[in-house]
């Protein structure tokens, strides 16, 4: 377990996990609120989903550097 821990992979593995699970729990709530409250509210949420995409892979570049992966 202890060299597992200390593989770069498998804490890129990890911390990508966590992130997506966060990340995405946030994305899908904000969508449901904007789909229900507009009342274009399903193309602001695929102009959303869009823009979301961009920003996560932006955010995760930051977190990999924060953590040295």
């Amino acid at each position: 377990m202890n060299s597992l821990s200390n593989n770069k992979i498998f804490k890129t593995f990890l911390i990508f996990s966590i992130f997506r699970a966060i990340y995405g729990l946030l994305i899908l709530l904000t969508a449901y609120f904007i789909n229900t409250e507009l009342t274009n509210g399903f193309t602001f949420s695929i102009i959303f989903f869009l823009i979301s995409m961009y920003i996560s892979r932006l955010l995760f570049k930051k977190i990999k550097k924060k953590f040295n992966l």
